[in-house]
């Protein structure tokens, strides 16, 4: 089959043929449809310091997909041949103290799909029934092969009850996009909007965000002046933290009211110091972090919210043939896209 490999320890892919993935006795081969670009692909693509630590050469990469089951080990039986699945990227070990009650997202000896073994960025991929997620036929495969990150924003957005409540989102990558598109559709009253690129927060604007601050070139003061504005001098109920910079992280803090909460998404590149007092302790501020998706609770609320008619839309920007890869890629590390999907 055709595939991208992370061939030696340096920036870059490499189309090649490589093998055609047999299935273990529990496994199927699903034939990819679509395939999404991911921040952390970037991180592999650029081999920074992180990815020289994480991933260990060769390796397909890539973990969020969809597309139909092809073959299936002799044990199978979630799934048939010809089922349209995608794929939940986390794979558990199901015997640690987290597996056995009830958190698995933070499953302590976790693989990751394209990291710790090959990944989507192929013709086919081997994977695990358990970790398969059958997907409606009407759902259209760009929108299919997302349901892994979404079901991030799911979790950072809905972490608590938003009906009838400001939220504040700090950070418009696609994972802040997709998280103002649930809070929308979750019933938030009001939704604030903060990044660096007029064009990502033109496509917040798309997805029913009601007020965008440029954090670049707008006043300092505007984020909190535009929370005091429309929260009566308040702040908001929620602030999500989708960029992981500090000064956003910090905002985020400041923003909310007293009682409320901070779900924290956005991984800094360092230590992040906080004046805890007065920035939480002293508010009462209940905060969350989000890693990954619980399983599989986040995907069964998933499903639900597209039926409540989830606008995801706009946040899917650009498509390309497998080959056009690294045009991708460029667009992410350019800042002007949302989410980009590869197709085989």
């Amino acid at each position: 089959m055709q595939a991208l490999v992370k061939t030696t320890a340096a920036p870059g892919l490499t189309p090649t043929e490589w093998p055609d993935p047999t299935p273990g006795p529990r496994d199927v081969i699903v034939k990819v449809t679509a395939t999404s670009l991911c921040g952390t692909d970037a991180h592999i693509y650029r081999w920074d310091e992180w990815a020289h630590r994480r991933v260990h050469p060769p390796r397909i990469i890539g973990h969020e997909l969809c597309g139909h089951v092809v073959e299936m080990g002799r044990e199978v039986s979630l799934v048939k041949v010809g089922d349209y699945v995608a794929a939940e990227s986390h794979i558990t070990c199901g015997h640690c103290f987290q597996c056995r009650t009830g958190q698995a997202h933070v499953c302590k000896n976790y693989k990751i799909l394209g990291i710790d073994l090959d990944g989507s960025y192929a013709e086919y991929v081997a994977l695990p029934e358990g970790v398969l997620w059958q997907t409606a036929p009407e759902i259209p495969p760009e929108f299919a092969c997302v349901q892994e990150p979404l079901g991030n924003a799911v979790d950072a957005a809905l972490a608590e009850d938003l009906t009838g409540h400001t939220v504040l989102i700090t950070g418009c990558g696609p994972t802040g996009l997709f998280a103002a598109a649930v809070s929308r559709v979750a019933g938030a009253a009001t939704i604030i909007a903060s990044d660096v690129s007029d064009y990502r927060l033109g496509l917040a604007k798309q997805l029913g965000v009601d007020h965008t601050v440029n954090v670049k070139t707008d006043p300092p003061e505007a984020v909190a002046g535009a929370i005091r504005d429309l929260t009566a001098g308040e702040g908001v109920d929620a602030a999500l933290e989708m960029s992981g910079d500090p000064t956003a992280l910090h905002q985020a803090f400041r923003a909310v009211k007293n009682g409320g909460r901070v779900t924290l998404f956005g991984i800094p590149t360092g230590s992040v110091c906080f004046d805890l007092p007065n920035e939480i302790i002293f508010k009462g501020i209940r905060v969350y972090g989000v890693t990954g998706r619980h399983l599989f609770g986040t995907w069964y609320r998933l499903a639900g919210l597209f039926k409540a008619g989830l606008n995801i839309r706009p946040v899917i920007t650009h498509s390309f043939p497998m080959a056009e890869f690294a045009t991708g890629f460029d667009l992410i590390k350019s800042g002007q896209c949302g989410k980009v999907v590869l197709f085989p």
